[in-house]
């Protein structure tokens, strides 16, 4: 009877160390969103070779997804006509798949970082449209056949339209027309049939370029072109843009029938230069002290601030779980923002949910909260 008492007491201290070490255990964001939608980053070349070990548990622990900030644009991944750069895309891809994470490619087709050499022959002359086409169907090929099967979804076109919903003049519009979007499209599926394709751009939840976005889709869905969903870059401000934007974009854009992704998520939480707007990387301003107010750490009145703003994200973004599929931040701490550097060089922002040391800040908790109450 002793012994039977023993054995019983031993299992019961057991399940309650279990139970306590489940219940100590760090909420990690992919958990707490489990069912609902991804939870991504995007990793720079120094995590991605894992120079950073600390954003690299960041990631390890709390993401299922992963876009790469720069190694697949075209300047990097394809600099000289006959020479592709496939290192780092090959560690970056490694890494998700050992950590078994829903992999994105960016980005395709883009105006920006392109290098010289695309759009122009051996004498300097301006390509023809069909010599162009040809460098785009060759280019998508060898980057989106090399990982084939691999990488699940990919911004094939990036940034193609102006805030007013026009399309934007850039080089691949002035040489082949409005049709390279669906030439790129069409590339795509030809590349990897079962991969997930996307538009990807930013200020489109605002109505104007909202429209012109819808256009787009609209066209290349009558003409029976795969696209899978539409990326909402989200590169956001305390104050802008309005909840009721977001939260009407996500309906309009789910209409379509189309997957609808938050794909380069964060907060901007210092002043803008006079005559700045969007995303456009193209966009430059000199330093000025009172665009760096916060250069030795952030007051707590605007973390509480950055937290609410977060949290009023997530509560949309949960309203239309099955629909939203993925939320990506661009960048895992705040030391690796590219809005430390745009667009004002040199500045101290603190767009992200984890500060340089990566710890994670009060927005962190708050979004936490936002997938508590989703239960």
């Amino acid at each position: 009877m002793k012994y039977v008492n023993i054995k019983m007491l031993l299992v019961f201290c057991l399940t309650v160390t279990l139970i306590f070490s489940v219940c100590a255990q760090k909420p990690t964001l992919k958990n707490a969103f489990d069912g609902q939608f991804y939870i991504g980053a995007a990793l720079n070349e120094w995590q991605i070779v894992g120079n950073d070990v600390s954003a690299i548990s960041l990631v390890k622990a709390h993401f299922n997804s992963i876009s790469p900030e720069n190694c697949f644009k075209w300047e990097r991944i394809h600099p000289q006509q006959n020479k592709y750069r496939f290192e780092l895309p090959d560690s970056f891809v490694a890494f998700g798949e050992k950590n078994r994470m829903f992999i994105i490619g960016h980005c395709m087709v883009w105006h920006s970082q392109v290098p010289k050499w695309v759009f122009i022959d051996s004498l300097g002359n301006q390509l023809s449209r069909d010599a162009l086409l040809k460098r785009m169907h060759d280019h998508i090929l060898t980057v989106m056949g090399r990982y084939k099967g691999r990488i699940k979804g990919y911004d094939v076109v990036n940034e193609a339209l102006n805030d007013n919903g026009t399309m934007r003049q850039s080089k691949w519009l002035k040489i082949i027309g409005e049709d390279y979007i669906e030439k790129a499209f069409e590339y795509a599926k030809e590349a990897d049939p079962n991969a997930e394709l996307y538009y990807n751009d930013f200020n489109i939840e605002q109505p104007s370029k909202r429209e012109g976005a819808i256009k787009l889709i609209k066209s290349l869905q009558a003409k029976g072109i795969k696209i899978s969903g539409v990326g909402i870059q989200g590169h956001y401000h305390l104050n802008r843009p309005s909840l009721k934007d977001i939260d009407e974009s996500i309906d309009e854009f789910s209409k379509l029938g189309i997957k609808v992704m938050f794909t380069e998520l964060d907060v901007n939480v210092l002043p803008s230069p006079k005559n700045f707007n969007g995303a456009d990387v193209s966009q430059d301003f000199e330093m000025d002290k009172t665009l760096n107010p916060y250069p030795k750490g952030l007051p707590d009145s605007v973390q509480t601030q950055l937290a609410k703003r977060y949290a009023d994200f997530f509560k949309i973004f949960v309203k239309y779980k099955g629909k939203v599929t993925r939320i990506t931040f661009w960048g895992v701490d705040d030391a690796q923002s590219w809005l430390n550097n745009w667009p004002v060089r040199g500045r101290t922002n603190y767009p992200l949910i984890f500060d340089r040391k990566c710890m994670p800040k009060p927005a962190f908790f708050s979004i936490l909260e936002c997938a508590k109450s989703s239960q």
